[in-house]
């Protein structure tokens, strides 16, 4: 163990072990200037070699995680006494007070608006855990360091008296290159693909309206879906499109993305629709950039934030993410044009190359850091 290196601790109390952004991008860069620990649920040290994980129990409530968790995470790591900690779930909030008494350096780092999206919740939601959340997520802009995922996220957070950053979700050019190869050939089987959250917010029912009127003249078509479900069996099946289209979904649930991305080579496009609600209209979606990174087709939500980048580099189509007419129309089109197809992921991937990508935001992680821990911070 490097003592010489200033010691760092990421701590989430809800990441799953395999989170792209925090195993795949955030560490593998810091663990070459820092001595890095990650206390997060259910943690694979083979992800990371050069960080020391620290394995926590996942809870899906709250509550179990302020009351059980975020102990544990004090308990096991209050004594490394490290430089800094970069805090991800706002339940543990209170407790990096204890760390800061200590002299230790804090950034919390907003991954999703919950002054906007926290009433969408079906679970960790009520008056209690909003005006918990309200009053240490004011303190935090007071006492901490932040991180935002989005620019969009600064109409909110407004007055910081510390140093910030907005870092977006860039894909990691390097790692999808694994997954990415020659568009597909007008004879292979037509797939489409999804990652992320699958939930009634994100447009499930337009998916599948959608879906069902593309089997009409493709009835062999094949969606691959990975992501957890916010939504039930039962869910699916009282929607009427479902038992049309059932036979040609995939569903695979939560899955590390160096597994998810094995099945995308030949599909025709990457699927990204969400609803005008909460956050998402000011909130980049991650996966509609690493779609154009691995060289496909994007067809999402035509909010005013994607356009230009889909819209104005040509590699899919934006369309109102409540319309199953659009969405089967565009579907088509890719099909049956595939070498117009093949142009649009050309496109997007040199859109990627060249503006999104994580080359761009490492260097505003890396400054951040030095910049927080930087002797005359306070």
């Amino acid at each position: 163990m490097n003592q010489k290196r200033p010691r760092v601790l990421h701590i989430s109390t809800a990441h799953p072990p395999y989170d792209p952004r925090i195993l795949y991008k955030y560490l593998p860069v810091l663990a070459d200037h820092y001595d890095v620990f990650c206390a997060i649920p259910n943690a694979d040290p083979a992800v990371a070699p050069a960080v020391h994980f620290i394995r926590l129990p996942y809870f899906k409530r709250v509550i179990m995680r302020f009351l059980v968790t975020c102990p544990l995470i004090l308990w096991k790591t209050i004594w490394l006494r490290p430089a800094l900690i970069h805090v991800y779930s706002p339940e543990f909030l209170p407790f990096a007070y204890l760390y800061r008494i200590l002299g230790t350096r804090v950034i919390y780092e907003v991954q999703e608006n919950l002054h906007k999206k926290i009433h969408l919740k079906r679970h960790n939601r009520g008056w209690f855990l909003k005006g918990a959340f309200a009053l240490f997520d004011r303190l935090a802009c007071r006492h901490f360091s932040l991180i935002f995922t989005e620019h969009g996220y600064l109409t909110t957070y407004t007055n910081l008296a510390k140093p910030h950053a907005v870092i977006y979700n860039y894909p990691l050019l390097s790692f999808l290159d694994t997954y990415r190869r020659p568009y597909r050939r007008p004879s292979d089987p037509v797939e489409f693909f999804y990652i992320g959250w699958l939930s009634f917010e994100r447009s499930i029912v337009t998916l599948l309206d959608g879906l069902a009127m593309v089997k009409a003249t493709h009835p062999h078509f094949k969606v691959h879906l990975f992501g957890h479900r916010s939504f039930t069996d039962q869910d699916l099946e009282a929607l009427p499109a479902y038992s049309i289209v059932k036979d040609n979904l995939i569903f695979y649930g939560y899955t590390d993305q160096a597994k998810a991305f094995a099945q995308i080579s030949r599909a025709v496009a990457g699927l990204a629709l969400l609803k005008p609600i909460g956050d998402y209209t000011e909130s980049y979606t991650t996966k509609m950039f690493e779609y154009m990174a691995l060289g496909l087709p994007v067809i999402t939500a035509n909010f005013p934030l994607y356009r230009p980048v889909v819209e104005g580099n040509q590699c899919g189509f934006c369309m109102d993410p409540s319309d199953p007419e659009a969405l089967a129309l565009h579907l088509r089109y890719l099909i049956d044009h595939p070498k117009e197809a093949e142009e649009m992921g050309k496109r997007g991937r040199q859109a990627a190359e060249k503006f999104y990508n994580w080359a761009t935001e490492q260097p505003k992680l890396l400054n951040l850091y030095q910049l927080v821990l930087s002797p005359s911070a306070s």
